[in-house]
This record gives structure tokens, C-alpha cells and sequence, in this order.
């Protein structure tokens, strides 16, 4: 598969900087296209999370003001290469613009970018298709629930065997604490055990401090406890526009005959509800798959996601997941490693994987 080249129309494109935030920020909350993602202080969060060279290219014009922008961050090591995403560790990403054109001139500009820096190839994380040649992967969808303001007509809506589910940890004298920061630790401890059992080596806890403290009025953490005090299922939520979603969730299998996951996840709805949003996102997932089977009992619909590339030498579409052949001995390996080892040397590895 050769290269896409995209030419770069004659328009004021530039880098970010700091005296830019307000207005790019204004241009994220106004655009029909846009998501949470899109705000500059990701910007902030992953240079100081993870060290990465990034590059905000945004699209203006005298009269109008912002048009558009395009986020990208290099992501480099001996072990995955040299590649850029838009955006990395996240569903959502790429391209944000008034028209075509803009579109365009932002996709040319990254790619000039790309090819100063030597990067392999550059990944733009689309919810929606680009009818412009480039490249694209269709294989996950993000599964969406739509909401209704009363949660009463939202538990009415469930099956007989999902209500029974849900009610199941309450009798087992399970309960949920939703908060902020103070309920990191809790979270952190079910995802990083639920992360080693998976295979996939865990991002360091200050990633999540800094998303909390980047977006307070955006963020929360839901976790569920045992009688005891003990946390066995947590999710860390972000919200944008009309849309909750829970990028991250965990529960601990030695403890899935109790069903935690399922209160979480009530819970995580009914909070949803009340607060207004029209819309929830269980992430993503591949179709068929277990986790698209549990988020599709909940009434949850899949949106096809489109990840778009551009590829320096063309050639087969990239495959850093767990699904590639070629990392399933180190999966294996990691899956017995004790979840101590697995939060100390993890995020040094995780940080290289979009």
C-alpha cells in the first residue's frame, strides 16, 4: 500500500503555544466534531505523564479565528519505533475542522511534521470516516448506551436477569463510593491487579492524578467496595458535552461470582442520568468479543470507529495490540509476574504503546 500524500493548501497553520489555550479551547467546545480529547490540557497531562514530544497544529484565519486543529504526539523507543499518534492511550483523537480544505492543510502539515522527526507512520483516531484515500482501520467500535433523564425509565428498561445481576453485591453487603482524587488509590489498586492478569503492563497512578487535576470539573472515579472496606471493582470517568464515558474499568475475578462490576456499572448509568448527559460510552471494544458481549446486554449499540494513517514507506497497517501473534509470549509472561514488579517496570513500557 503506497503513501497518502495530502498537499498543503495555502492557509495560516500553526503550533500551539501557550497564549493559543483560550482560544483553542473556545474552538473544542464549539465544534459539532470535537472531543474531550481535543482540549489542550491532554497536552500538559501526557508531556508530563509520559516525556513525549507533542505538537498542537492549529488551522486560523484573520477573520474567522480558529478553523480547526490537529493534536499529535511522537511516541519513540527501541522497542515499538518511531510513530505519532493522534491521540495516544485514548479512543478518540484526530483531526477537528470547519471544512474539507482545513482538514486537509492540518493532515498535510502533520505529515511534513511526521517526516521531519522520521516517524514510521502517523495514526489519527477518527469516531467517523475521511473520504480523502487515506488508509483506514475499522475493526473496534466504541459501544454507546442513549440516556434518558429519569434512571427509574433506564432500570426499567433492563432484563429481569440484568436487575438480578445488579442487586447482587448490595446483598452481599457491597457498596460504591463515587468521588475524586481520594478515591485513586482504590482505583489504581483494582486496575493495576486487573492490567498484570490481562497481560498488558499498567500506566503509572500519576497519570490518573494528573487527568484529575487537569479536569477536575470533568472527571470522577466510581468504585465498589466489599463489606470489609476492600475495593474489587473501580472506573474512572470523563465527561464532555453530552457525553459520560469510562475509558478505564476493573474488577478483580476472584471476585466476578459476586458481580461487582455489574453495581458499577449501574451505578456509573444512574449517575450518568441524573447528571444529564444524553449519551454513555463503554469504550471500545472488537465485536464478538467478551467485553462487547457485557456492554451489549446493557442496551448498548457499537459506533464503528475509523483510525486513519499515513504510512512512510506504505505497506501493511500497524498492530501494536494484544492481538498480534508476535506478543503473545510476553503476555504470558507478564500475565505471572507479581503485580509489585508489574507497577514498577510497567509504565516504563506502557508509555511507548498508544
Amino acid at each position: 500500500m503506497a503513501a497518502v500524500v495530502i498537499p498543503i493548501p495555502q492557509m495560516n497553520i500553526l503550533s500551539f503555544t501557550s497564549e493559543d489555550k483560550e482560544r483553542w479551547d473556545k474552538y473544542v467546545l464549539e465544534s459539532s466534531s470535537s472531543s474531550v480529547y481535543h482540549l489542550s490540557g491532554w497536552k500538559e497531562v501526557i508531556e508530563n505523564t509520559f516525556g513525549h514530544s507533542t505538537r498542537y497544529l492549529l488551522s486560523e484565519n484573520d477573520e474567522k479565528g480558529v478553523q480547526g486543529i490537529l493534536p499529535v504526539v511522537q511516541l519513540k523507543s527501541m522497542l515499538f519505533g518511531n510513530y505519532m499518534v493522534s491521540l495516544p492511550y485514548f479512543t478518540y483523537g484526530g483531526v477537528c475542522a470547519d471544512s474539507d480544505e482545513i482538514r486537509d492543510g492540518l493532515l498535510g502539515a502533520a505529515i511534513a511534521y511526521a517526516q521531519s522527526r522520521n516517524a514510521g507512520y502517523l495514526e489519527m483516531r477518527h469516531s467517523g470516516p475521511m473520504a480523502n484515500g487515506m488508509p483506514v482501520k475499522t475493526t473496534k467500535v466504541s459501544m454507546r448506551l442513549p440516556l434518558v433523564n429519569n434512571p427509574d425509565d433506564l432500570w426499567r428498561s433492563f432484563t429481569a436477569k440484568l436487575k438480578s445481576q445488579i442487586r447482587k453485591p448490595s446483598k452481599e453487603g457491597m457498596y460504591v463510593k463515587l468521588g475524586k482524587e481520594e478515591e485513586l488509590n482504590s482505583f489504581y489498586k483494582v486496575f493495576s491487579i486487573n492490567m498484570r492478569d490481562l497481560g498488558t503492563p499498567v500506566y503509572p497512578k500519576h497519570f490518573f492524578r494528573n487527568i484529575l487535576r487537569m479536569f477536575p470539573e470533568l472527571t470522577w472515579i466510581c468504585s465498589v467496595y466489599t463489606k470489609d472496606g476492600n475495593p474489587v471493582a473501580s472506573g474512572f470517568l470523563v465527561g464532555f458535552k453530552n457525553l459520560l464515558e469510562i475509558p478505564w474499568a476493573s474488577s478483580l475475578r476472584s471476585y466476578n461470582n459476586l458481580s461487582p462490576n455489574m453495581l458499577l456499572y449501574w451505578t456509573v448509568l444512574k449517575f450518568a442520568s441524573e447528571s444529564g448527559y444524553g449519551s454513555f460510552d463503554f469504550g471500545r471494544s472488537t465485536p464478538g468479543e467478551g467485553t462487547y458481549r457485557f456492554k451489549e446486554q446493557w442496551g448498548a449499540q457499537p459506533v464503528r470507529l475509523h483510525w486513519h494513517y499515513w504510512l512512510k514507506k506504505g505497506g501493511p497497517l500497524p498492530e501494536l495490540n494484544p492481538h498480534n501473534p508476535k506478543y503473545r509470549a510476553a503476555i504470558e509472561v507478564w500475565r505471572r509476574l507479581p503485580v509489585g514488579l508489574t507497577r514498577l517496570i510497567g509504565p516504563a513500557i506502557v508509555k511507548n504503546l498508544p
